[in-house]
Parts: structure tokens; sequence; C-alpha cells
């Protein structure tokens, strides 16, 4: 318990130290990871039984070789395909909107630097640094939350483009 209260602690204070646009980067990155994990179940769980039924309904079929069947396939396939890539495009979007929220804190955090040095002047660097650290950390944040979302949206892309091709040569067309 007490190490919960001390990450708590720790999280609250890098909030404090960097900001409140860390808030945003933070509901960002959790939106991300939500959308990221529910893809991958769908890739794990879902699809390989929606493509087990498409299978068994091509292969139940008594035509598939005319130009009708064929148009049938390519429709279930472009639907599988759609499937497969819900909220892929969501999750780049977001993946390139992390950095521009921790640009946002910068921008927030040297509003405050040039607030502290119109009120104190510039000869105190100790006041100064808030506003650095206000500008510099949630950079790091959005920096970070986008590369860790980019890496794991790189593999599920991969995992997608792997199961549509599967998809289609299960379905054989002559």
């Amino acid at each position: 318990m007490n190490y919960l209260i001390g990450l708590f602690e720790s999280v609250r204070d890098f909030i404090a130290t960097g900001g409140d646009v860390l808030y945003f980067v933070a509901a960002a990155l959790f939106l991300m990871w939500v959308l990221m994990i529910e893809r991958y179940w769908y890739l794990t769980s879902v699809f390989p039984k929606v493509k087990k039924d498409i299978i068994a309904k091509w292969d139940a079929r008594a035509d598939t070789t005319s130009w009708y069947a064929h148009r049938i396939r390519d429709a279930w396939i472009s639907q599988a395909s759609d499937d497969l890539t819900a909220r892929m495009l969501i999750i780049r979007t977001i993946i390139a909107m992390c950095p521009l929220i921790g640009l946002l804190g910068t921008v927030t955090g040297m509003i405050s630097v040039f607030e502290t040095m119109a009120t104190q002047g510039t000869s105190n660097a100790r006041l100064m640094a808030a506003g650095i650290s206000m500008a510099t950390i949630p950079t790091m944040a959005g920096m970070v939350a986008a590369l860790s979302g980019l890496f794991i949206s790189s593999r599920l892309e991969a995992k997608v483009k792997l199961a549509r091709e599967g998809l289609v040569d299960s379905l054989p067309h002559h």
C-alpha cells in the first residue's frame, strides 16, 4: 500500500512540475492505449472467428467461379478489411497529436518564464526554473507517449496486413 501511495505522490509531483498540460497528454495516452488494446483483442480473439465464418460461407457456395461470386468474395474481403483497420486512423491521429500537446506545454511554460521575467526581473534564475520545467516536461511526455504508441501501432498494422492477406489466400478463386 505504501508503494502505491509513493507512486501516486510521484505522479502528482511530476504533473505539478510539468503543468496542467500533462493531464491532456495522459488523457491522450490513455485513449490511445485503450484503442490499441482493443485492436489487439480484435485481431487475436474476434477476427479468427470472423475469418472462419467467411471461409465456411465461401466453401459452402456452389458457385465460386462466376463474376457474381468474385464480387461477393471481394465484398466479404472488403468488409473484413474495414473491420480490421477500424480505429487505426484514430490511433495514428492520437500518436501525431501527442507531441503537439507536449508543445502546447512548452508554450505555456515559456509564457510562465516570460511572466516571471516581467514581474521579478531576469536576475532570479530559481523563479524561472519552474517555468522552464513546465516547458520541457510536457514536451518530453508527449514524445514518450507518441513513441510508445508508434511502436505498438506499427506492430498492429503489420498484424492487420498479415490477417488480411491470410483471409485473401484462404478464399480461393478459380
